[in-house]
Parts: structure tokens; C-alpha cells; sequence
């Protein structure tokens, strides 16, 4: 039995993401899965490298948590609106991030997942960077 698009993505940020439950990975995710992440370079194709990706994260930050705030389907898309909340150890600094994730799904499988946040907005809480200002005038 085939579950339905919102269940199977709901499954991957429970389960894979806020329970650390790796092995669940191979379940939802294709191994054709392509990993669309403007702020990662290099190639993030299957269910190994989405691992990979996850234990990056939740090495950096332990406590990190997805919730979801919202849910499209259409055919085989799936958007999600989330909240990414997490604790940088080192610091202590928190962090709170709103995103979305638009998901392709086809016989069950996430073929492919192209995330989208606010990256400097992350940047600003872990650096605490103050927001570009107009550079002074120089003197002639």
C-alpha cells in the first residue's frame, strides 16, 4: 500500500530529521533523489548523501527540529513550510529559520527536494552580523 504524499513527507521530517532515525531514509527517499540546496555545492544525489546531509546538521546542532507550519499537494508536489529551531553548542547561540521545501514525489518515492530559506538571516544568528549599512562618504 502506497501512502499519500503528505503522509510520506510528514514521515521524513518526524521520523529522518527530529527522530535521528536514519534508517528511514531509504524508505521515503529515491535513490535517484537529487538534493537541490543553493547554499551546498557539489553533487547530493540518494538516500547516502541525504544521510550525510542530516548527520551534518544535527551534529552542528543537536537539538535542531523541524516543525511544520504548512502543507501543499498538487499531483506529485509536496510544499512544506517549516521552522528549523536549533542550539549551536559551542555558543550557545539559538537559531530560528522559516523555510520552505518543495518535494517531487512519483510511486511513493521523493524523487527530488529543492529547500529554500533565508541564508544570511542564518548567518546574522550564528555570527551575530549587523545588517549592510551605506558606507560612510570618504573625504576628497
Amino acid at each position: 500500500m502506497l501512502l499519500d504524499n503528505k503522509t510520506i513527507v510528514r514521515r521524513l521530517y518526524e521520523e529522518v530529521w527530529n527522530r535521528r532515525r536514519l534508517d528511514v531514509v531509504d524508505e521515503p527517499i529515491s535513490p535517484s533523489h537529487a538534493l537541490n540546496e543553493p547554499i551546498v555545492s557539489g553533487s547530493q544525489i540518494g538516500p547516502e548523501l541525504y544521510k550525510r546531509r542530516v548527520v551534518e546538521l544535527t551534529t552542528s546542532f543537536p537539538d535542531l527540529r523541524f516543525t511544520i507550519e504548512d502543507m501543499v499537494t498538487e499531483k506529485g508536489k509536496v510544499v512544506v513550510s517549516w521552522i528549523i529551531s536549533g542550539t549551536l553548542p559551542a555558543t550557545g547561540s539559538k537559531i530560528f529559520l522559516a523555510g520552505f521545501t518543495i518535494h517531487h514525489i512519483t510511486n511513493g518515492k521523493i524523487l527530488d527536494s529543492h529547500p529554500r530559506c533565508d541564508a544570511l538571516r542564518l548567518l546574522r544568528q550564528l555570527a551575530d552580523v549587523s545588517p549592510l549599512r551605506p558606507a560612510a562618504a570618504s573625504a576628497s
